[in-house]
Protein backbone atom coordinates (compact mmCIF):
# COMPACT_ATOMS: atom_id res chain seq x y z
CA UNK A 1 0.00 0.00 0.00
CA UNK A 2 1.15 3.51 -0.89
CA UNK A 3 2.20 5.53 2.15
CA UNK A 4 2.37 8.73 0.09
CA UNK A 5 -1.34 8.44 -0.73
CA UNK A 6 -2.19 8.00 2.94
CA UNK A 7 -0.01 11.01 3.77
CA UNK A 8 -1.90 13.07 1.18
CA UNK A 9 -5.19 11.96 2.74
CA UNK A 10 -4.01 13.13 6.17
CA UNK A 11 -3.08 16.51 4.69
CA UNK A 12 -6.46 16.86 2.96
CA UNK A 13 -8.30 15.97 6.16
CA UNK A 14 -6.31 18.47 8.23
CA UNK A 15 -6.99 21.18 5.64
CA UNK A 16 -10.73 20.40 5.61
CA UNK A 17 -10.58 19.45 1.93
CA UNK A 18 -13.39 17.18 0.74
CA UNK A 19 -12.41 13.87 -0.81
CA UNK A 20 -13.52 10.32 -1.45
CA UNK A 21 -11.41 7.31 -0.47
CA UNK A 22 -11.71 4.57 -3.10
CA UNK A 23 -10.57 1.18 -1.74
CA UNK A 24 -10.22 -2.22 -3.37
CA UNK A 25 -12.11 -4.41 -0.90
CA UNK A 26 -12.17 -7.58 -3.00
CA UNK A 27 -10.04 -8.73 -5.93
CA UNK A 28 -10.69 -11.96 -7.84
CA UNK A 29 -8.68 -13.39 -10.69
CA UNK A 30 -6.33 -11.23 -12.74
CA UNK A 31 -6.67 -7.65 -11.49
CA UNK A 32 -4.40 -4.58 -11.66
CA UNK A 33 -4.12 -3.97 -7.88
CA UNK A 34 -4.52 -6.03 -4.72
CA UNK A 35 -7.06 -5.86 -1.91
CA UNK A 36 -6.40 -2.92 0.41
CA UNK A 37 -5.17 -0.60 -2.34
CA UNK A 38 -6.60 2.91 -1.98
CA UNK A 39 -6.72 6.11 -3.95
CA UNK A 40 -7.93 9.55 -2.94
CA UNK A 41 -10.22 11.53 -5.24
CA UNK A 42 -11.10 15.22 -5.07
CA UNK A 43 -13.11 17.39 -7.42
CA UNK A 44 -10.04 18.60 -9.30
CA UNK A 45 -7.24 16.18 -8.38
CA UNK A 46 -6.47 12.67 -7.20
CA UNK A 47 -3.68 10.82 -5.39
CA UNK A 48 -2.65 7.20 -5.73
CA UNK A 49 -4.02 4.62 -8.15
CA UNK A 50 -6.17 1.50 -8.11
CA UNK A 51 -4.58 0.30 -11.33
CA UNK A 52 -5.47 2.78 -14.07
CA UNK A 53 -7.45 1.99 -17.17
CA UNK A 54 -11.22 2.14 -17.55
CA UNK A 55 -11.78 0.90 -14.00
CA UNK A 56 -9.97 3.88 -12.52
CA UNK A 57 -11.71 6.34 -14.86
CA UNK A 58 -15.10 5.01 -13.77
CA UNK A 59 -14.08 5.07 -10.10
CA UNK A 60 -12.93 8.69 -10.33
CA UNK A 61 -16.14 9.69 -12.12
CA UNK A 62 -18.27 7.95 -9.47
CA UNK A 63 -16.31 9.53 -6.60
CA UNK A 64 -16.61 13.02 -8.10
CA UNK A 65 -20.30 12.54 -8.62
CA UNK A 66 -20.56 11.74 -4.91
CA UNK A 67 -18.73 14.97 -4.10
CA UNK A 68 -20.85 17.07 -6.43
CA UNK A 69 -24.19 15.71 -5.21
CA UNK A 70 -23.41 15.78 -1.49
CA UNK A 71 -24.75 18.61 0.62
CA UNK A 72 -22.15 21.23 1.67
CA UNK A 73 -22.95 20.44 5.29
CA UNK A 74 -22.01 16.83 4.71
CA UNK A 75 -18.61 17.97 3.41
CA UNK A 76 -18.02 20.01 6.53
CA UNK A 77 -19.02 17.19 8.85
CA UNK A 78 -17.38 14.46 6.72
CA UNK A 79 -20.27 12.13 7.50
CA UNK A 80 -19.77 8.48 6.58
CA UNK A 81 -23.37 7.46 5.83
CA UNK A 82 -22.82 7.83 2.06
CA UNK A 83 -20.20 5.08 1.89
CA UNK A 84 -21.08 2.29 -0.52
CA UNK A 85 -19.53 -0.47 -2.62
CA UNK A 86 -19.66 -1.28 -6.32
CA UNK A 87 -18.65 -4.46 -8.16
CA UNK A 88 -16.78 -4.31 -11.48
CA UNK A 89 -16.19 -7.37 -13.71
CA UNK A 90 -13.19 -6.06 -15.63
CA UNK A 91 -13.69 -8.05 -18.81
CA UNK A 92 -17.41 -7.92 -19.71
CA UNK A 93 -18.25 -4.64 -18.00
CA UNK A 94 -15.16 -2.52 -18.70
CA UNK A 95 -13.47 -4.17 -21.64
CA UNK A 96 -10.18 -4.60 -19.77
CA UNK A 97 -8.09 -7.62 -20.67
CA UNK A 98 -7.28 -8.48 -17.02
CA UNK A 99 -10.39 -10.65 -16.88
CA UNK A 100 -10.83 -10.56 -13.11
CA UNK A 101 -13.34 -8.76 -10.93
CA UNK A 102 -12.93 -5.96 -8.40
CA UNK A 103 -15.17 -4.62 -5.65
CA UNK A 104 -14.57 -0.98 -4.70
CA UNK A 105 -15.67 0.88 -1.60
CA UNK A 106 -16.37 4.61 -1.88
CA UNK A 107 -16.27 6.49 1.43
CA UNK A 108 -15.96 10.18 2.37
CA UNK A 109 -12.57 11.21 3.69
CA UNK A 110 -13.06 11.54 7.43
CA UNK A 111 -11.57 10.41 10.73
CA UNK A 112 -13.23 7.01 10.43
CA UNK A 113 -11.74 6.45 6.98
CA UNK A 114 -8.27 7.30 8.28
CA UNK A 115 -8.70 5.03 11.31
CA UNK A 116 -9.40 2.13 8.96
CA UNK A 117 -6.46 2.97 6.71
CA UNK A 118 -3.39 1.17 8.11
CA UNK A 119 -0.01 2.85 7.95
CA UNK A 120 1.89 0.43 5.75
CA UNK A 121 5.51 -0.46 6.39
CA UNK A 122 8.06 0.60 3.75
CA UNK A 123 9.29 -1.95 1.24
CA UNK A 124 12.69 -1.85 2.91
CA UNK A 125 14.99 0.31 5.04
CA UNK A 126 18.26 1.06 3.27
CA UNK A 127 21.51 2.51 4.50
CA UNK A 128 23.14 4.02 1.41
CA UNK A 129 26.79 4.91 1.95
CA UNK A 130 28.27 7.34 -0.55
CA UNK A 131 27.06 10.61 -2.10
CA UNK A 132 29.08 10.43 -5.31
CA UNK A 133 27.61 10.19 -8.81
CA UNK A 134 26.24 6.65 -8.39
CA UNK A 135 24.96 7.33 -4.87
CA UNK A 136 23.09 10.39 -6.12
CA UNK A 137 21.58 8.45 -9.00
CA UNK A 138 20.44 5.66 -6.67
CA UNK A 139 18.91 8.15 -4.22
CA UNK A 140 17.04 9.82 -7.09
CA UNK A 141 15.78 6.46 -8.36
CA UNK A 142 14.53 5.56 -4.87
CA UNK A 143 12.81 8.90 -4.25
CA UNK A 144 9.42 7.91 -5.81
CA UNK A 145 9.33 4.55 -4.02
CA UNK A 146 7.81 3.55 -0.69
CA UNK A 147 11.12 3.00 1.09
CA UNK A 148 13.19 4.56 3.88
CA UNK A 149 16.73 5.59 2.99
CA UNK A 150 19.49 6.78 5.30
CA UNK A 151 21.90 8.37 2.82
CA UNK A 152 25.23 8.65 4.60
CA UNK A 153 28.49 10.43 3.75
CA UNK A 154 31.21 12.25 5.64
CA UNK A 155 31.31 15.05 3.02
CA UNK A 156 28.42 17.43 3.49
CA UNK A 157 29.13 19.32 0.26
CA UNK A 158 28.60 16.15 -1.80
CA UNK A 159 24.89 15.99 -1.02
CA UNK A 160 22.87 17.82 -3.68
CA UNK A 161 20.71 20.53 -2.16
CA UNK A 162 17.94 20.09 -4.74
CA UNK A 163 16.22 17.11 -6.25
CA UNK A 164 17.55 16.58 -9.79
CA UNK A 165 19.24 19.39 -11.70
CA UNK A 166 16.05 21.42 -12.22
CA UNK A 167 15.48 21.88 -8.50
CA UNK A 168 12.83 20.61 -6.13
CA UNK A 169 12.81 19.35 -2.57
CA UNK A 170 14.09 15.92 -1.60
CA UNK A 171 11.29 13.74 -0.19
CA UNK A 172 11.33 13.19 3.56
CA UNK A 173 12.02 9.46 3.29
CA UNK A 174 15.45 10.16 1.73
CA UNK A 175 17.28 11.20 4.89
CA UNK A 176 20.70 12.73 4.30
CA UNK A 177 23.14 12.03 7.13
CA UNK A 178 26.56 13.71 7.34
CA UNK A 179 28.84 12.24 10.01
CA UNK A 180 32.57 11.75 10.42
CA UNK A 181 32.52 8.11 11.56
CA UNK A 182 30.12 6.73 8.96
CA UNK A 183 30.72 3.11 9.94
CA UNK A 184 29.18 3.86 13.37
CA UNK A 185 25.83 4.34 11.59
CA UNK A 186 25.72 0.62 10.81
CA UNK A 187 24.91 -0.13 14.45
CA UNK A 188 21.67 1.87 14.42
CA UNK A 189 20.14 0.30 11.31
CA UNK A 190 17.05 -1.82 12.07
CA UNK A 191 17.25 -5.63 11.87
CA UNK A 192 16.67 -6.84 8.34
CA UNK A 193 17.94 -3.63 6.80
CA UNK A 194 19.44 -3.31 3.33
CA UNK A 195 22.95 -1.88 2.89
CA UNK A 196 24.69 -0.41 -0.15
CA UNK A 197 28.32 0.62 0.13
CA UNK A 198 29.75 2.84 -2.60
CA UNK A 199 31.99 5.43 -0.97
CA UNK A 200 34.93 7.34 -2.42
CA UNK A 201 37.59 5.25 -0.64
CA UNK A 202 38.32 1.53 -0.68
CA UNK A 203 39.57 1.57 2.92
CA UNK A 204 36.27 3.08 4.05
CA UNK A 205 34.37 0.51 1.98
CA UNK A 206 36.31 -2.21 3.78
CA UNK A 207 35.60 -0.79 7.24
CA UNK A 208 31.91 -0.57 6.42
CA UNK A 209 31.95 -4.11 5.06
CA UNK A 210 33.44 -5.39 8.32
CA UNK A 211 30.84 -3.54 10.40
CA UNK A 212 27.95 -4.88 8.31
CA UNK A 213 29.22 -8.46 8.31
CA UNK A 214 29.72 -8.36 12.08
CA UNK A 215 26.04 -7.43 12.49
CA UNK A 216 24.97 -10.29 10.30
CA UNK A 217 21.23 -9.55 10.48
CA UNK A 218 20.99 -7.72 7.16
CA UNK A 219 18.58 -8.73 4.40
CA UNK A 220 20.83 -7.48 1.60
CA UNK A 221 24.37 -6.11 1.42
CA UNK A 222 25.68 -4.73 -1.87
CA UNK A 223 29.22 -3.47 -2.42
CA UNK A 224 30.06 -1.52 -5.55
CA UNK A 225 33.08 -2.78 -7.47
CA UNK A 226 34.45 -5.28 -9.91
CA UNK A 227 35.14 -8.98 -9.45
CA UNK A 228 38.76 -8.00 -8.80
CA UNK A 229 37.70 -5.74 -5.93
CA UNK A 230 35.55 -8.53 -4.53
CA UNK A 231 38.51 -10.93 -4.61
CA UNK A 232 40.71 -8.43 -2.76
CA UNK A 233 38.06 -7.83 -0.14
CA UNK A 234 37.49 -11.56 0.31
CA UNK A 235 41.21 -12.04 0.93
CA UNK A 236 41.29 -9.15 3.43
CA UNK A 237 38.19 -10.37 5.26
CA UNK A 238 39.52 -13.92 5.50
CA UNK A 239 42.71 -12.51 7.01
CA UNK A 240 40.58 -10.75 9.59
CA UNK A 241 38.91 -14.01 10.57
CA UNK A 242 35.53 -13.83 8.84
CA UNK A 243 34.10 -17.18 7.81
CA UNK A 244 33.46 -17.97 4.15
CA UNK A 245 29.71 -18.36 4.64
CA UNK A 246 29.41 -14.81 5.93
CA UNK A 247 31.66 -13.34 3.26
CA UNK A 248 29.58 -15.09 0.60
CA UNK A 249 26.58 -12.94 1.56
CA UNK A 250 28.23 -9.88 -0.01
CA UNK A 251 26.74 -8.94 -3.37
CA UNK A 252 29.59 -7.56 -5.48
CA UNK A 253 29.38 -6.42 -8.23
CA UNK A 254 25.94 -4.88 -7.64
CA UNK A 255 23.07 -4.67 -10.10
CA UNK A 256 21.36 -7.11 -12.43
CA UNK A 257 23.64 -9.02 -14.79
CA UNK A 258 21.18 -8.54 -17.65
CA UNK A 259 21.49 -4.73 -17.57
CA UNK A 260 24.65 -3.37 -19.19
CA UNK A 261 26.07 0.14 -18.96
CA UNK A 262 28.30 2.11 -16.63
CA UNK A 263 26.43 5.42 -16.65
CA UNK A 264 25.35 6.32 -13.08
CA UNK A 265 21.66 6.40 -14.03
CA UNK A 266 21.89 2.95 -15.66
CA UNK A 267 23.72 1.50 -12.67
CA UNK A 268 21.11 3.04 -10.38
CA UNK A 269 18.21 1.54 -12.34
CA UNK A 270 19.90 -1.87 -12.25
CA UNK A 271 20.63 -1.70 -8.52
CA UNK A 272 17.15 -0.49 -7.54
CA UNK A 273 15.62 -3.30 -9.63
CA UNK A 274 17.87 -5.72 -7.73
CA UNK A 275 16.75 -4.33 -4.37
CA UNK A 276 13.09 -4.62 -5.32
CA UNK A 277 13.65 -8.22 -6.40
CA UNK A 278 15.00 -9.24 -3.00
CA UNK A 279 12.34 -11.19 -1.13
CA UNK A 280 12.99 -11.12 2.59
CA UNK A 281 11.68 -13.98 4.70
CA UNK A 282 10.72 -13.31 8.34
CA UNK A 283 13.80 -12.20 10.24
CA UNK A 284 13.67 -15.15 12.63
CA UNK A 285 14.06 -17.49 9.67
CA UNK A 286 16.83 -15.59 7.92
CA UNK A 287 19.02 -14.09 10.63
CA UNK A 288 22.33 -15.96 10.75
CA UNK A 289 23.98 -16.70 14.06
CA UNK A 290 26.33 -14.15 15.57
CA UNK A 291 29.65 -14.01 13.72
CA UNK A 292 32.30 -16.44 14.84
CA UNK A 293 35.71 -15.08 13.95
CA UNK A 294 38.50 -17.56 13.48
CA UNK A 295 41.60 -16.94 15.56
CA UNK A 296 44.17 -15.14 13.46
CA UNK A 297 47.35 -17.06 12.66
CA UNK A 298 50.38 -15.65 14.37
Amino acid sequence: MDRSTRSAACSWLEAGRAGIVVEVTEARGSVPRETGTRMLVGLSSAAGTIGGGHLELQAIARAREMLRTSEPAAHAAHTAHTAHTAHYPLGPALGQCCGGAVTLRFAPLDAEAMACWPAAAPRFHLQLFGAGHVGRAIAQALAPLDVVVDWIDERDDEFPTTFFEHGGVWPAHIRRVCVDAVEAEVRIAPPGAFFLVLTHRHDLDLRLTEAILKRGDFAFFGLIGSKTKRARFVHALEARGFEAERIARITCPIGLDSIEGKEPAVIAASVVAQLLAVRTAPLSATTPPAPRLRALQT
